[in-house]
């Protein structure tokens, strides 16, 4: 009997001693703490921004001819109004200043004639008082009064002289000012297109020309960015947005949506966008923006500021995550989330504060049922 009992324990050692030797390795886990923090549910561009000038102007001249004066360079700063390029212009020139003289000789004779028909009508009155008392005869009074009414006639003609005289100046000095190009806000002068000497065409329609002076904002920029046409319908007005530029890589920048297109653009197959718009906020001392850069954009939609959450990429198929039970074996725990981003999902069911969750999903080995170690930097 005792030799039986021995035999029963030399199977039960072996088959443990077979078992020891040929269980799988434990994988090696790292573990993520489920904390309390802010969660945010957000869209983001789908393909790059840009960095948008308020007011950008591509200026060119309303007629042809040659560049005779040139005024700024690239980088310049000019004021409203500031003049920018002339061309040459003295036979319009004179054509104003003819028109100007043809007004003061208008002006002074319709003064003139004005002066004299108010003396005949003062000459009239004081005849129509005679021949009232029979001190002188009627028809000089008739006279007098038929002198007043030609000299009003002829005070009126020359204002309308007068008129046509300021009509004419008016356009002389439009005329004139077609050959000059102007500022029509402040701002900086990004491209000039031609040199002293040189002939400038305009534009035939339909076929665009470049600029001869490419004017933009330096001190007010906003961002221009395509969202997806299915996130589009949940963006408002007024909405807090996160930018980042590359030129500015590893920090954030705050903005407000203020434009959304009405309408959806199709430029590629299968890929629908709409164009939003957003504000930024004062720019921090040392931060300088440029028309052009690339920019991302990511619209806050909802935001929960002391949320149970866990990163986004330990989360499989949207509702499980992995964790260690008390036997050292992963598991799947189911999860129910709330909101969510690229970066954290809110959690509102299945997990508490401060339980670690298996981070390097994914990883080799790293599937329920396996044997577990956590390693000593293994919990973040």
């Amino acid at each position: 009997m005792k030799g039986w009992h021995f035999a029963v324990a030399a199977v039960l050692l072996v088959a443990a001693l077979v078992f020891w030797a040929t269980r799988p390795e434990p994988v090696a886990v790292s573990l993520v703490t489920v904390e309390r923090g802010a969660v945010e549910l957000s869209v983001a561009n789908t393909r790059a921004g840009t960095v948008e000038a308020c007011r950008r102007a591509k200026l060119s001249m309303p007629i042809g001819g040659q560049i005779d004066r040139l005024l700024v360079t690239e980088g310049d700063h000019v004021e409203e109004g500031q003049l920018l390029m002339a061309l040459w212009n003295l036979d319009r020139a004179a054509r104003l200043a003819e028109a100007r003289a043809a007004l003061v000789s208008a002006t002074r004779d319709s003064e003139s004639l004005c002066i004299a028909s108010r003396s005949d009508q003062r000459e009239a009155r004081r005849l129509v008082g005679l021949a009232a008392s029979k001190l002188v005869a009627a028809e000089s009074a008739d006279l007098a009064e038929a002198r007043a009414e030609a000299s009003a006639a002829n005070c009126a003609a020359g204002e309308a002289r007068r008129l046509q005289a300021e009509a004419a100046v008016q356009t002389a000095e439009a005329m004139l000012s077609q050959t000059e190009l102007k500022a029509p806000f402040a701002g900086v002068v990004a491209e000039v297109t031609g040199e002293l000497g040189e002939y400038v065409t305009p534009s035939p329609p339909g076929i665009p020309t470049p600029p001869a002076i490419d004017l933009i904002t330096d001190d007010c920029h906003y961002i221009s960015a395509p969202i997806d046409e299915v996130d589009a319908s949940d963006i408002a007005v007024g909405m807090p947005v996160r930018v980042s530029f590359d030129a500015f890589r590893g920090r954030d920048f705050e903005a407000t949506v203020t434009r959304i297109s009405p309408y959806v653009e199709d430029f590629e197959k299968q890929a629908r966008t709409v164009e939003v718009e957003a504000e930024l906020t004062a720019l921090p001392d040392g931060i300088r923006l440029l028309a052009g850069y690339s920019a991302d954009m990511e619209i806050i939609l909802d935001s929960h500021e002391l949320a149970l959450r866990i990163p986004s990429e330990v989360i499989i198929d949207g509702r499980w995550v992995l964790v260690v039970n008390s036997e050292g074996y992963l598991e799947k725990r189911q999860i129910t989330t709330g909101v969510a981003n690229w970066r954290h999902t809110e959690i509102t069911d299945g997990l508490a504060v401060g339980e670690g969750v298996v981070a390097n999903v994914g990883g080799a080995g790293v599937v329920e049922g396996a044997r577990a170690e956590v390693g000593d930097a293994g919990r973040n």
